[in-house]
């Protein structure tokens, strides 16, 4: 969730840290802070201002020194430690001549700051992260080099992490290294730069190098090379950012939401793109397990987070329609805390937009030892997730920058269901020409989400009319049912509001009572296999004085009689609906935001990358 950026060699350094903070904000963070090796000591800056401490740093770091020496900045999204100045990174040791940033969580770090503080150190912060600053200090002293005295700390803390690390002693070095989660490299001009995620270098250069996990790099101007933790040398592996920096722009919309809500029907297309062969049969080119492997799958796990986990609770329905496999559908954080029972035969496939989540990436970690096939769904080309996994399916969305999900979500579930198809493809458990019909139809969902797109002018009418209402119930069932909960999720995340998804037929069974005038109930009736019954549902809402919203296919009077207001859309096939069926939800979601004078690209307390558990 933190953000990272490291520079060495350049000219200002501090302009440079600052902007790559400012394309780093979409991750979510509360306080940002930088530091630079000048005269014999380090130079430090840091803010506490919430979302706008990016922007309050620049103010603080207008006198910033200049130089080519090592600088390093950060964007905290706290755990340990609250808030403030005094937690921000980056933290420095004793001498104030060595100073940190880190992304994630050292769990024995309690143990490690009552070692140190017998030891006669002095921390100065409540965070996880200065002990190891404080490590550092103590190699040092010893005689160790930054980097060994880096290699020396890194074995003595447990826990995710990549970290950036300089040092007065060595002034043009960073040290880095990365366990669980992300790091990546770039060389331009003279310069070596270091950052949490791509969209921090792309202003600089197109060429970046993964850090893979258990691995060093240091960092001198031009120039970088890369080891194992023990020393061994290693080849950082390569990779061409082919988007520009454009791409992580607002491209005139008024915000980052708007923007990426009318990237979904590219963002589908693209993930649907090539996927055919010349016979018409499924293609995955990434997939690298064979159809000899899938062939033995009995059974299929599904796990993620958030959004990602909506996307899968999708793919069941489809996975066990198309292509008779049992599926189960797990949230990552629970996942590997329940004995999961898993072996050779077992399909598990996790859902990430990053490729970087720590709760869904250690779930793949043992699902692999428990000797499962591993299939990572990720919208990010060479992710750590994607490289561990024996197969990848990428949605090709582009980066998202909203920390609410909108294209990435609807692109995990295309692909997520062409997984489906590919399955019921390779066990034959679909004729080809039912197999293409599904196909054909999936090709024109881009249109059909274009179209649920240009409907924004409708659905602000509904929210505009809902302005004081504080309760929301989101009901569905069968795939209608995940719909609810991403709609639900939506409005908790960008407009504070009370919503709970449910399967409209746990209603009786205890919300119901919850339900009086005043209450609101979105519910998804688009025409799958259960409308009936969901119409029933919401004909004891009614009753009972709820304000009843649907999200009905066009031309559904029937539908639309149940309601005070309709969110009309394309009507598709049942399974396919989620990909157009959310589009409505997602806008009625930023716009009571913005009605409540809320920032939906910056929702309060949440990360776009979530990298600890």
């Amino acid at each position: 969730m933190c953000g990272i950026i490291g520079v060495t060699g350049a000219a200002d350094a501090v302009p440079i840290l600052i902007g790559a903070l400012h394309q780093l904000e979409y991750r979510g963070y509360d306080s940002a802070g930088v530091a630079m090796v000048v005269d014999g000591g380090v130079w430090r800056a840091r803010a506490a201002g919430g979302t706008n401490s990016v922007s309050a740093l620049a103010e603080l770091a207008q006198d910033a020194p200049t130089g080519h020496a090592a600088a390093i900045g950060h964007t905290r999204w706290a755990t340990h430690g609250a808030p403030t100045a005094e937690n921000a990174h980056p933290h420095i040791d004793c001498t104030g001549r060595i100073a940190l940033i880190h992304n994630g969580i050292i769990e024995n770090h309690a143990e490690l700051r009552a070692e140190l503080v017998a030891g006669g150190h002095t921390l100065t912060s409540a965070t996880d992260t200065e002990v190891m600053a404080h490590l550092i200090e103590q190699g040092m002293a010893g005689g160790a080099s930054l980097t060994e005295a880096t290699r020396s700390m890194l074995r003595r803390v447990r826990g995710a992490f990549s970290i950036a690390a300089i040092s007065a002693d060595e002034p043009d070095t960073i040290v880095a290294a990365r366990h669980s989660t992300p790091l990546v490299l770039g060389l331009a001009d003279g310069m070596a730069l270091l950052a949490s995620d791509v969209p921090a270098l792309i202003g600089h250069t197109r060429q970046v190098f993964a850090l893979a996990d258990d691995e060093l790099a240091v960092l001198t101007p031009g120039a970088l090379a890369v080891t194992t933790l023990d020393g061994t040398p290693v080849e950082p592996e390569l990779l061409t950012i082919t988007w520009d920096v454009e791409a992580a722009q607002k491209g005139g919309y008024e915000d980052f939401m708007s923007k990426e809500m009318h990237e979904q029907p590219l963002a589908v297309a693209d993930t649907l793109l090539d996927r055919r062969g010349a016979g018409g049969e499924l293609i995955l080119d990434e997939m690298r397990l064979s159809p000899d492997d899938l062939r033995t799958i009995d059974k299929v796990f599904i796990v993620a987070c958030g959004s990602s986990y909506h996307a899968a609770l999708v793919a069941k329905y489809a996975i066990e329609h198309w292509a008779k496999l049992p599926a189960e559908v797990d949230i990552a954080s629970e996942f590997r805390y329940r004995d999961p029972v898993l072996n050779e035969r077992t399909l598990c496939v996790g859902v990430s937009q990053s490729g970087e989540t720590l709760d869904t990436s250690e779930a793949m970690r043992e699902a692999k030892r428990l000797g499962a096939k591993v299939l990572v769904v990720s919208n990010v080309v060479d992710s750590s997730m994607a490289r561990a996994a024996d197969g990848v399916l990428y949605t090709r969305a582009g980066p998202e920058i909203g920390v609410a999900s909108t294209k990435c979500h609807l692109a995990q579930i295309v692909a997520l269901e062409v997984l489906g198809l590919y399955l019921a493809q390779i066990l034959g458990t679909q004729p080809v020409s039912v197999t293409n019909e599904i196909l054909n139809a999936m090709e024109v969902l881009p249109g059909l989400v274009t179209e649920a797109l240009s409907r924004a002018g409708e659905v602000d009418q509904v929210a505009a009319k809902l302005t004081d209402a504080r309760d929301f119930f989101f009901l569905g069932r069968h795939v209608g049912y995940p719909v609810a909960l991403e709609g639900a999720l939506k409005l908790k995340e960008l407009a504070y509001l009370r919503a709970e998804g449910y399967p409209a037929g746990e209603l009786k069974h205890g919300p119901i009572a919850l339900i009086e005038p005043g209450t609101v109930v979105v519910g998804i009736a688009t025409r799958n296999p259960l409308w009936e019954k969901m119409m029933s549902n919401i004909a004891e809402v009614r009753s009972r004085g709820a304000t009843v919203v649907l999200v009905a296919d066009d031309g559904d009077e029937e539908s639309a009689a149940a309601a005070d207001h309709v969110l009309w859309v394309p009507p598709t096939y049942p399974l396919l609906a989620p990909v157009v069926g959310i589009v409505p939800l997602q806008q009625l979601a930023y716009r009571l935001a913005r009605l409540h004078g809320h920032d939906p690209d910056r929702p309060r307390n949440l990360a776009k990358t979530v990298t600890v558990e």
